[in-house]
């Protein structure tokens, strides 16, 4: 019987079975993902394998791990996958609604994302927008989204920057005149109430994420005289506008609130802050007429475009 070539394929279901197994690292996952039983699954990167004369996973304890063949096998699955969706999507789309998937920090999407993305969708009534708002930084290829905007120290990563950012304190008009406490300089916040995210390294005394901005004005012994702490930003701003206490201002996250009275800066004592906004493209999604009107749109947004 004669050899087949080195170069012949195997069947795709095959290929397709692997790529989720080794995306997840699971073959319970792959198989909740492709609506088969685990045990095809198993059975599918077996005959993979057989077919291939490599193993491509190691199974250890409660774990698999790719040998070297298998990563080198899984870059070319995902990449061609992904190829193979872009075509679709770019054949089916001429005849239905452009579906623009979007991932970006919870804080990002909704003090400053969402109250714009009326005026997107109003200019493009033919794109349906999916956001995911979510900490993780989302593989853009293999999840399906077009881009992202992350939020990732000055210097470094990778994208368009969109915009710097600049620190704080920031207040509702309510507060001082309701509790009758001074708020005239960087040391009268000891009175007040500190709002802020919940972070790594957070101390009973100062809050991590306003330990920058305290350093800088040399308060770095500063004791406020309580503390709220949340699990998202936006939710700090939150209480912010309802009178709960001072938060950390992230311009131009609060610029609209600011703009409309919402919050005040109860004195001028901003710094830069160590992290930017970026703009990150799939690149096999940038050619998509979506894409190329988010990104006009959002750079013209962020006073960044041409």
């Amino acid at each position: 019987m004669q050899d087949k070539p080195l170069d012949h394929l195997p069947p795709l279901p095959l290929l397709a079975a692997f790529e989720a197994a080794a995306r997840h690292l699971s073959f319970t996952q792959a198989a909740q993902e492709r609506f088969v039983t685990q045990s095809a699954i198993s059975r599918q990167i077996r005959a993979l394998e057989e077919a291939l004369g490599v193993p491509l996973f190691e199974r250890r304890h409660r774990a698999l791990v790719l040998t070297e063949d298998g990563q080198r096998l899984h870059a070319a699955c995902a990449a061609a996958l992904n190829t193979l969706r872009v075509a679709v999507r770019t054949v089916r789309e001429p005849h239905q609604r452009q579906v623009l998937a979007l991932t970006t920090t919870p804080g990002f999407a909704s003090l400053w994302l969402i109250p714009r993305l009326t005026a997107f969708t109003r200019a493009h009534p033919g794109v349906d927008v999916r956001l995911d708002a979510g900490l993780g930084n989302r593989n853009l290829a293999s999840e399906g989204f077009d881009l992202a905007i992350r939020y990732s120290p000055v210097g470094s990563g990778q994208g368009q920057p969109l915009f710097a950012e600049a620190m704080l304190p920031v207040c509702s008009p309510r507060l001082v005149s309701e509790l009758g406490l001074p708020l005239r300089e960087p040391a009268d916040l000891a009175r007040h109430t500190l709002l802020h995210l919940a972070m790594d390294g957070d101390s009973p005394g100062m809050p991590a994420e306003w330990e920058p901005w305290l350093n800088a004005w040399g308060l770095a012994d500063l004791r406020p005289v309580a503390r709220l702490s949340f699990s998202s930003y936006a939710e700090a701003i939150a209480a912010a506008v309802a009178g709960q206490g001072v938060a950390l201002g992230r311009r131009p996250l609060v610029d609209a609130l600011l703009a409309s009275g919402q919050l005040v800066t109860p004195f001028d004592a901003g710094i830069a802050s160590a992290r930017v906004y970026r703009l990150i493209i799939d690149p096999a999604a940038r050619a998509r007429p979506a894409v190329k009107a988010f990104e006009r749109w959002l750079l013209e947004q962020c006073g960044t475009g041409g």
